[in-house]
């Protein structure tokens, strides 16, 4: 599959929640009403369910929201104010991944290293369907009092993939489990609240705190002296450390969380676990790592460009066997350094290696 691909906009998103939010639904109007088409026709494939159904499960959640992070609901009723829609429809946005339990086709791998006793490297593909890759945004948020975030997120959700000004980032695996409990946080809450810590520890006691996740999912958290693997469930967390190559590496279903049934899901999933750490170790053993800036080019190249088991390969391709909606190919790869005296990324839209990615964007862009 063939995408148009353009870089995404780059926007600075500053103030109160609300401040925040009617910015982002301002300058990405257009877009949050196409991903709210997306979604719907995701919807409709994949549970059956139509726009107006999704909202009414999405009216749980928002209640949750409102109850345990009361600013991401002002910022997200700032969105729909901005945007022009109702708040539920940007709940349902927010909350997509446990309205469906799972059931979108998904794929994505991601890894942290231990560069050294206080640099930690987080990178990850994320692969989703391609009519998303439109809708997709480099967000800086400024919030007094606050780290500054730097995300790659989609138009109208307020958490994702990135890091903050305090060295911690955050990637993204999703887990097809049930059950889902609307009492508990969705996913994209949780990825936010996690850039709004100051440490990776900070980060598992504040969802901790809060009482965890409303789904299954993991998130891979980091800052500069640490990495865990967050085997989230409504129904009790694992935390993953690193291994003796100081790495945690993950894909598309749990290692160690047995609290929840997760059945077989995609083929794939430990096939590209096996290969990202054979390749990423290979890499560690033979020195090349050794050159700080050669690290993103060279993990984007030798592991995140990985075509092997395609189409379900670390580099997702298109399964021509799958209906349009169901298509998946990575949609960007994103390399971050965590290291307070040189923090920052570099993120290639599109698919690595193939020729047909972008540029390369370098975060911060300012």
């Amino acid at each position: 599959m063939h995408l148009n691909i353009q870089d995404p906009p780059k926007l600075v998103f500053s103030g109160t929640p609300r401040e925040i939010g009617l910015s982002h639904g301002h300058h990405l109007q257009s877009q949050i009403k196409d991903q709210m088409s997306v979604y719907e026709e995701m919807f409709r494939h994949s549970c059956d369910m139509d726009w107006a159904s999704a909202r009414q499960d999405a009216e749980k959640f928002r209640a949750t929201i409102e109850r345990l992070t009361p600013h991401l609901h002002e910022e997200m009723q700032g969105i729909a104010d901005g945007a022009g829609v109702h708040i539920l429809d940007i709940v349902t946005l927010n909350c997509r991944s446990e309205i469906t339990f799972g059931k979108f086709t998904d794929g994505c791998t991601s890894l942290s290293w231990k560069r050294s006793d206080d640099c930690r490297i987080l990178a990850q593909n994320w692969d989703f369907a391609p009519g998303v890759q439109r809708n997709i945004a480099f967000m800086e948020i400024d919030r007094p009092g606050q780290p500054t975030i730097y995300m790659v997120g989609e138009a109208g959700i307020v958490g994702k993939i990135g890091f903050n000004s305090a060295c911690v980032g955050t990637c993204l695996n999703a887990i097809r489990a049930h059950p889902c409990i609307s009492s508990k946080l969705p996913i994209h809450v949780a990825l936010r609240l996690c850039l709004e810590s100051i440490s990776a520890e900070d980060a598992v006691q504040k969802l901790e705190r809060l009482g965890g996740t409303g789904s299954s999912q993991h998130i891979l958290v980091a800052d500069s002296t640490s990495s865990f693997g967050l085997e989230l469930s409504p129904l009790g967390n694992v935390y993953i450390e690193e291994d003796d190559y100081g790495m945690v590496t993950h894909t598309n279903h749990f290692l160690e969380n047995h609290f929840v049934y997760a059945p077989p899901w995609l083929s794939g999933s430990p096939v590209r676990l096996a290969r990202a750490r054979q390749l990423s170790r290979e890499l560690i053993d033979s020195g090349v790592l050794s050159e700080d800036q050669l690290i993103p080019g060279v993990l984007r190249e030798k592991v995140f460009s990985d075509l092997y088991n395609a189409p379900q390969s670390i580099c997702g391709q298109s399964d021509w066997t799958l209906d349009r909606i169901e298509q998946v190919v990575t949609l960007f790869n994103i390399v971050m350094r965590l290291d307070p005296k040189n923090l920052g990324a570099e993120v290639a839209v599109g698919q690595p290696g193939s020729g047909r990615e972008t540029s390369v964007v370098k975060m911060p862009w300012r």
